[in-house]
């Protein structure tokens, strides 16, 4: 009888280029959402892929993705940045935002069983609970995840897929400014309580009055945000200028 040879040992499985790109992609966001790299910063894309232990080749392939959702920038012979701050895009993504928001809101309307309805509850009791703490990333999130159940629930892969484009620009793109938001539980309590009673009009009246009172508050907020960085960068000017002048 043969003997049994010695069992060879099992090779970990190579990770494809999708894993690779897709931690990069991770890794990128991550940065972004934690104010890691500033609007008009270089990204250093060397850098990145020797602390993820990676080739270059995912961590651009990473940057082209961002580059083509509109969060960075490629500048020949000189690399990737992230994009600058526009007024007219953020008021123009929530212009969007309502629009799917409020379309899916009536198949939602029509398709909500028990089970959606407990997810949603869920959803909402996630919120709250954010909103009793002090972490601004956390509340955001939490709104965020509301509103993607709420959209999640009318079936419509396709607009819940917009939708989820949408956040990720603002929250990646315009974090810093939206961070001083204040998400209030009671507007997102009263759309949940007119959804419960199945109250269409009401529900969609509460959710379109929501999201005009956000984007005012966000332009709104951008454009201080703005004016208060033009300043800082006249005073250091003139304090160049006088320091230089006293020499």
């Amino acid at each position: 009888m043969r003997r049994a040879g010695k069992p060879k040992a099992i090779r970990p499985a190579r990770k494809s280029k999708e894993d690779l790109t897709q931690k990069a992609y991770n890794a990128l966001c991550k940065m972004l959402l934690f104010n890691e790299i500033a609007v008009g910063q270089k990204i250093h894309y060397l850098d990145l892929a020797e602390k993820l232990r990676v080739s270059p080749t995912p961590v651009i392939q990473a940057l082209k993705w961002l580059q083509f959702q509109g969060l960075v920038r490629h500048e020949n012979n000189r690399g990737f940045y992230l994009e600058d701050i526009s007024l007219d895009e953020v008021e123009q993504l929530y212009q969007m935002r309502s629009a799917v928001e409020l379309t899916l809101l009536n198949r939602t309307m029509n398709r909500l069983d028990n089970a959606g309805l407990a997810l949603l509850r869920a959803s909402l009791e996630a919120f709250l609970q954010a909103t009793q703490t002090k972490f601004s990333k956390q509340i955001l999130v939490k709104d965020m995840e509301f509103h993607l159940t709420l959209a999640s629930l009318s079936g419509g892969r396709t607009g819940c897929l917009i939708l989820q484009h949408i956040f990720d620009l603002l929250y990646l793109k315009y974090r810093t400014d939206l961070l001083y938001l204040n998400p209030s539980y009671e507007v997102h309590k009263k759309v949940f309580d007119c959804i419960v009673a199945r109250d269409f009009e009401g529900a969609r009246d509460t959710l379109s009055r929501h999201l005009s009172k956000v984007t005012i508050d966000v332009l709104a907020l951008i454009r201080l945000n703005q004016e208060e960085k033009k300043t800082l960068e006249l005073d250091n000017v003139q304090r160049l200028k006088i320091g230089g002048s006293t020499r």
